[in-house]
């Protein structure tokens, strides 16, 4: 087996979350003998080498973050440049978040799931795994630490099938926090959370309080 791994973050790849995850799910792919090339969209350069490899290549994966629901726009703007082609290409996809509840990226599985018949191709499953805020700016050790599992993820992938089985399934983890610990979260955010938040905005320059109803 052969994939190419498409970075869908807009992110370049020094800042990438989805480019550590990509580096450990690839090392996984290696121990099993599985041959990978990789791109990041990030560069607009070099759309038109990922599209031919695109092209050539019939295992596809593709990697992204998910923020606020929505899929990244310059992948949707990639993604319109690709040309229709036939069920011989799997297309399978790796969706990250910083959210941690399963259910804060469903939807954008949703859409995911239905992307590969627009293109003409099969689906290889969508592997879903939050809770992988600000990978990047953990040191060495912690990076590996965090993103070893997706390394056990492209072992698993490797042996072909998909994102179907059950292991893959069991990766996202929990799909809702349980009601004690959603209340204590949500009792956080909105006191020392919201501290964090707005001094964040006023380093940027922002003057008004953060829920402020400026449409008033």
């Amino acid at each position: 087996m052969h994939v190419v791994i498409i970075n869908g973050s807009p992110r370049v790849q020094k800042y990438s979350n989805t480019e550590k995850i990509i580096a450990a799910f690839a090392k996984g792919l290696s121990e099993k003998g599985v041959t990978f090339e990789t791109y990041a969209i990030s560069d607009r350069k070099t759309w038109d080498i990922i599209r031919d490899a695109y092209i050539k290549n019939n295992e596809i994966l593709i990697a992204l973050p998910l923020y606020v629901e929505c899929v990244p726009g310059l992948l949707l703007e990639f993604l319109e440049t690709l040309p229709r082609k036939d069920e011989q290409t799997r297309l399978s996809f790796l969706l990250q978040s910083g959210f941690a509840e399963g259910c804060q990226l469903r939807c954008g599985e949703a859409f995911l799931v239905k992307l590969p018949k627009y293109l003409g191709v099969r689906y290889g499953g969508c592997l879903v795994k939050g809770d992988n805020f600000g990978i990047r700016i953990l040191d060495e050790e912690k990076q590996a630490q965090v993103t070893r599992p997706y390394q056990a993820m492209g072992e698993l992938f490797a042996e072909g099938d998909g994102f179907f089985r059950e292991e893959a399934k069991k990766f996202t983890g929990p799909e809702y926090f349980p009601f004690p610990i959603r209340l204590m979260m949500g009792l956080i955010f909105k006191t020392l959370g919201k501290k964090i938040f707005q001094k964040a905005a006023a380093s940027l320059g922002c003057s008004v309080p953060l829920d402020e109803r400026v449409w008033e």
